[in-house]
């Protein structure tokens, strides 16, 4: 689902102006795709990172321009917690496209009460879909994940229109079987009494004189 996005203009380019306008509360881009023109562009820093926290993928910029666009490469500070820059591309609503959408898993899995764990061994599905119909998330039910279950990503529920590019046999999620034994093992040798290397020469150097 598409979020709307206020952008300016901007004219002043290179990364002193960069960072002046960062400072200022907002954060670069540029708009570029479909024969188009590249344009240059300011996104208010709060408003954007509003639109990242819902998953959003695919905005309706408004204001210096009036246009569908997606998301399609953010750069982030060191720390990551500062966006640096935005690349938008533009993108008609029934257009299809490829897109990477996170997964996340629902409900309590019988498995864990067995003696097992869940694990999620992928946490993103790439799908074919069109640009306006992107989920923010795609859910898997966990309810009848008995221990050494898994869920591959065939049978992971996609949204209607969507295809799975993603290999169907990935596991995405399993239920495995928690070893402590191993962990057991391992702390009582790092506990044990080292031998102290020459200790019972010295008794018999001693013991001969």
């Amino acid at each position: 689902m598409a979020e709307a996005l206020t952008v300016e203009d901007r004219q002043a380019l290179g990364k002193l102006n960069n960072r002046r306008l960062r400072s200022a509360g907002s954060v670069p881009a540029v708009l570029y795709g479909h024969g188009g023109k590249s344009v240059h562009l300011a996104i208010g820093s709060d408003e954007f990172l509003t639109t990242l926290r819902h998953g959003t993928k695919m905005v309706d910029l408004k204001g210096a321009v009036s246009e569908s666009a997606l998301i399609s490469d953010i750069q982030w500070d060191t720390f990551g917690k500062e966006v640096l820059h935005v690349d938008l591309l533009r993108v008609s609503k029934d257009e299809r496209i490829e897109v990477t959408v996170a997964v996340e898993t629902r409900g309590m899995a019988p498995g864990v009460s067995e003696g097992g764990t869940v694990e999620i061994s992928v946490h993103e599905l790439t799908l074919e879909c069109p640009a306006g119909d992107i989920p923010e998330k795609l859910e898997v039910n966990i309810n009848e994940l008995k221990l050494g279950d898994e869920v591959l990503a065939s049978s992971v529920e996609l949204p209607a229109g969507a295809k799975l590019i993603t290999d169907g046999d990935t596991v995405v999620v399993h239920c495995i079987e928690i070893i402590e034994e191993e962990e057991e093992e391992a702390g009582a040798a790092a506990t044990a009494e080292p031998e102290v290397i020459g200790k019972a020469e010295d008794d018999e150097e001693a013991s001969s004189e």
